[in-house]
C-alpha cells in the first residue's frame, strides 16, 4: 500500500463514519419502526379475518415483496412529484424502507402469533379475558420472543439496504464514500473501506442481537428431586 493510500484510507474513515452515525443509523431505525407497526398492523388484519383489510393485506404484501425496493425509492422520489407530491430524499427513503419492511416483517408477525398454541387463546377466553386482553397479555409476548430473531435479522439486512438511500441523493455512509472515491480515484479501496464500516456496525447489531436472544430464553424449570 502506498503512502499516498495509506493517507486517504485514514483521512477518510472518519469523514465515512460520521455520515454512517449522523443519518445511515438514524434512517435504519425510523425505517424499522415505522415498518414494523405496518407489519404488525397486516399481520393483526389478517390473523382477525377483518373483511376487506384482509384483502388490502395480502395485495400489499403482495405488491411489495414482489417488486424492487430500489424502485419503490424512485417511485416514492422520483415519481410522485409528477402527481404534485414532493418530499425530500431523506424521508422519502424512511417511506420507502419502511413499507417494503412491513411487508416481510407482516409475515414474521403473522407465523410467530400463529405459532402461540391455540390452546392458550381458548384458556384466556375462558376466565373472562376481552380478545385485547388475550392478545396483548398472552399471545403478543409469546409471539413477540419467537418474532424476535427474524426481526432483528431484518434489521441488519435493513442497515444494509439504506446503501441504496445514495440512489435518492440521501448523503448516508455510501454516497459519502463514492463522493471521496470520486476525488481521489481510489474506487476500490474507499468501497472497500466503507464494507468495513458496514461490517462493523452489523456486527455490534449481531452483539445486541445475541445479548437479548438469550435475555429471552425460557428457562425450563429445574427437574424435581426424586422424579
Amino acid at each position: 500500500m502506498s503512502e499516498r493510500l495509506a493517507g486517504i484510507l485514514v483521512s477518510s474513515f472518519t469523514r465515512i463514519l460520521i455520515p454512517g452515525i449522523k443519518v445511515t443509523i438514524p434512517l435504519t431505525l425510523l425505517s424499522f419502526v415505522f415498518g414494523c407497526i405496518i407489519a404488525l398492523f397486516l399481520a393483526l388484519v389478517q390473523i382477525a379475518n377483518v373483511k376487506g383489510l384482509k384483502q388490502f393485506a395480502r395485495f400489499y404484501i403482495w405488491v411489495f415483496r414482489g417488486t424492487p425496493l430500489i424502485v419503490q425509492l424512485f417511485i416514492i422520489f422520483f415519481g410522485l412529484p409528477s402527481v404534485g407530491i414532493i418530499l425530500d430524499a431523506f424521508p422519502s427513503a424512511v417511506i420507502a424502507f419502511a413499507l417494503n419492511l412491513g411487508a416481510y416483517n407482516a409475515e414474521i408477525f403473522r407465523s410467530a402469533i400463529q405459532a402461540v398454541p391455540e390452546g392458550q387463546t381458548e384458556a384466556a377466553y375462558m376466565v373472562g379475558l376481552s380478545y385485547r386482553q388475550t392478545m396483548t397479555r398472552i399471545v403478543m409476548p409469546q409471539a413477540f420472543r419467537i418474532a424476535f430473531p427474524p426481526l432483528f435479522n431484518s434489521l441488519i439486512g435493513l442497515t444494509k439496504d439504506t446503501s441504496l438511500a445514495s440512489s435518492i441523493t440521501v448523503v448516508e455512509l455510501f454516497t459519502t464514500a463514492q463522493q471521496i472515491a470520486a476525488r481521489t480515484y481510489e474506487p476500490f479501496a474507499l468501497y472497500c473501506e466503507a464494507a468495513v464500516i458496514y461490517l462493523m456496525i452489523c456486527t455490534v447489531l449481531t452483539w445486541v442481537q445475541n445479548y437479548f436472544e438469550k435475555k429471552l430464553v425460557w428457562n425450563a424449570p429445574a427437574p424435581v428431586k426424586g422424579e
